[in-house]
């Protein structure tokens, strides 16, 4: 059965760090591309960052662009997001997602991925 799990999320103060996890089972990791997606209350999903399943291609939204890093680690079948000088604007609950529909250098952020994780809570307050 293919499954995500995310984890990492918390309460950080305006400007700290964490470091989201995404790891997955029940398939190949290296054959999907993955995307970080977010919700904030009373909002709709956002995509902010994925990774192709080559590693060779990463997008960011412009909002988190120069403050979150997005990577891969195959072997261990996960996928990071490294948030830096986080805002109360990123609370959110953020979810991981996958997909194999395209070229191993295809990654996106306005896409209907396939198979999603049940998130995680992000909350950055003072």
């Amino acid at each position: 059965q293919l499954q995500l799990v995310e984890s990492g999320g918390g309460l950080v103060q305006p400007g700290g760090s964490l470091r989201l996890s995404c790891t997955v089972s029940g398939f190949t990791l290296d054959n999907y591309a993955i995307g970080w997606f977010r919700q904030a209350p009373g909002k709709e999903r956002e995509g902010i960052s994925c990774i192709s399943r080559s590693g060779d291609t990463t997008n960011y939204k412009d909002s988190v662009k120069g403050r979150f890093t997005i990577y891969r680690d195959n072997a261990k079948n996960s996928v990071y997001l490294q948030m830096e000088r986080l805002k109360p604007e990123d609370t959110a609950v953020y979810y991981c997602a996958a997909d194999s529909a395209y070229g191993s250098s295809w990654c996106g952020i306005l896409y209907e991925y396939d198979y999603w994780g049940q998130g995680t809570q992000v909350a950055v307050l003072s």
